[in-house]
């Protein structure tokens, strides 16, 4: 089994993130990610937005985002547990991540 690509601090970019964060789908996995307290799968978000989504695109959303630095992935048997890599992320980038949230949170309020 290949081993999962997780960028060191140093290697997290804007730019990377900002793509990350482009879909609507995978911002709500983020979202979700970082309300929850503990690691979840893949299949937790199936049905993400009010529409199942198939595990290849659930899949390629999750690499996308751990990727991009925002979320960490360890093998736990068969599936993958996910958790937003917190920490890492406010060294780096201080509130800039949240706000991004916020203006998506707002933007979603007017819509």
């Amino acid at each position: 089994m290949r081993p999962l690509y997780h960028p060191s601090l140093d290697e997290i970019t804007v730019q990377g993130i900002l793509y990350a964060l482009s879909d609507p789908a995978r911002v709500r996995i983020f979202v979700e990610l970082t309300d929850s307290h503990c690691a979840k799968n893949c299949s937790t978000f199936v049905n993400i937005n009010k529409r199942p989504l198939p595990k290849s695109t659930l899949s390629q959303h999750f690499k996308v985002l751990r990727e991009a630095g925002l979320i960490r992935s360890v093998r736990k048997g068969v599936e993958l547990q996910n958790e937003v890599r917190c920490t890492d992320l406010k060294k780096r980038f201080g509130s800039m991540i949240g706000e991004i949230l916020k203006a998506y949170q707002d933007e979603a309020k007017r819509a």
